[in-house]
């Protein structure tokens, strides 16, 4: 498994530079590294300097650099669909439809994005995969999407079994099943599928939450909409589980930022790309995997005194929003909502107060 690193901040401040100096900063200390460039566009090789494609090609030594297409990458997955559903089905219903026909919908980037990072990340070939993605919110919900996507398979499978329409059709569903697909209704078929899905987003989930496996950096410069930007990603960060390790200014002094802007995260100033020469922005680049490890965690549960602590920054309280329905309770905060997921110790058990404080929400249970 690789360590996926990416970038967040406002447009224009840097994020693609700093991306290919740390993957050029991986790859030098020996690791295998593959440089995921989001944007389609020209302007990545131009700034890299090498011509890309839509499949890894060596860059430098240990280092591979490729750029997502969203068609290709549609084209792929419906391929993947198509030979699933032949598997089960006797009587395939989308062998008439052709990938190379699919239009790509809006908010079908981020998932053929995050799918193909799962891909690379499950090959076995990379030790870091360093992500230039759009760096707002939009990041954001992509990493987010399998913690969004189990709570939904969770949540409506409950509501659809316990509905009168299941009760009228379950006892159809054997000898629907029977006659239509290969697999007898007794072996759980569906229950199989929803599982091994419910599997790949537990995964994913997890993941995200390990700050190994997934990190961040914030990029802003000395601009206050860039570090306002910075701040509110840094905040929003914290409500999909991704760990920010700390700050990287570009275009002027460090020194500039005002210490508690972005406390207790380590701040670094780095260079411009001089006449293409890029060992001194690596050379100013931090050990981003250690500010990661060293950096606060999102949620912190204490389960024998019935406590959840979640890292709220650049938030206050008026901007926090806490709501309980049923075993799980949710947080509002900026443009991002979360349903905690509660160790079943903590889970249908009332809030009894909740407190913002440095930071911190802190929310006990009865």
């Amino acid at each position: 498994m690789a360590l996926i690193l990416t970038f967040l901040g406002k447009g224009g401040s840097g994020r693609t530079t700093l991306a290919i100096a740390t993957a050029k900063q991986l790859a030098r200390s020996g690791q295998r590294v593959l440089l995921a460039l989001h944007d389609p566009g020209p302007a990545p090789a131009l700034l890299l300097g090498h011509e890309l494609s839509l499949e890894p090609s060596p860059i430098e030594p240990q280092l591979w650099a490729m750029q997502f297409q969203s068609a290709p990458l549609l084209e792929q997955g419906w391929q993947e669909i198509k030979a699933l559903e032949a598997q089960y089905l006797r009587t395939p219903l989308l062998k008439a439809v052709y990938a190379q026909e699919l239009g790509v919908l809006p908010g079908m980037d981020s998932a053929l994005a995050l799918n193909a990072l799962r891909q690379y990340d499950g090959s076995g070939d990379y030790d870091a995969i360093v992500y230039d993605g759009p760096g707002d919110l939009q990041t954001l919900r992509m990493l987010g999407m399998p913690e969004i996507l189990d709570w939904y398979a969770r949540r409506f499978q409950a509501v659809f079994q316990q509905s009168d329409l299941y009760k009228a059709i379950s006892p159809f569903l054997q000898p629907l099943s029977a006659a239509v697909l290969a697999v007898d209704w007794s072996n759980s078929l569906m229950d199989q599928s929803t599982g091994q899905v419910r599997n790949i987003l537990e995964q994913g989930r997890e993941a995200v939450h390990d700050p190994n496996r997934v990190a961040a950096m914030l990029v802003t410069t000395p601009e206050p909409a860039a570090i306002a930007t910075a701040r509110y990603l840094w905040g929003s960060a914290q409500q999909v589980g991704l760990t920010v390790g700390g700050v990287l200014v570009t275009q002027g002094d460090a020194s500039s930022l005002e210490a508690s802007q972005f406390a207790p995260l380590a701040v670094n100033g780095v260079p411009a790309v001089a006449n293409g020469d890029w060992q001194p922005v690596v050379n100013a680049l931090p050990d981003v995997k250690s500010l990661a490890l060293a950096a606060p965690r999102s949620v912190e549960i204490d389960v024998a005194a019935g406590t959840v602590r979640l890292f709220l920054p650049s938030f206050d309280k008026q901007q926090v929003k806490l709501s309980q329905s049923g075993p799980e309770v949710t947080i509002d905060a900026g443009d991002q909502r979360r349903n905690l997921f509660l160790p079943q110790t903590l889970a249908g058990r009332p809030v009894q107060g909740a407190k913002f404080q440095d930071q911190y929400l802190t929310i006990s249970f009865g």
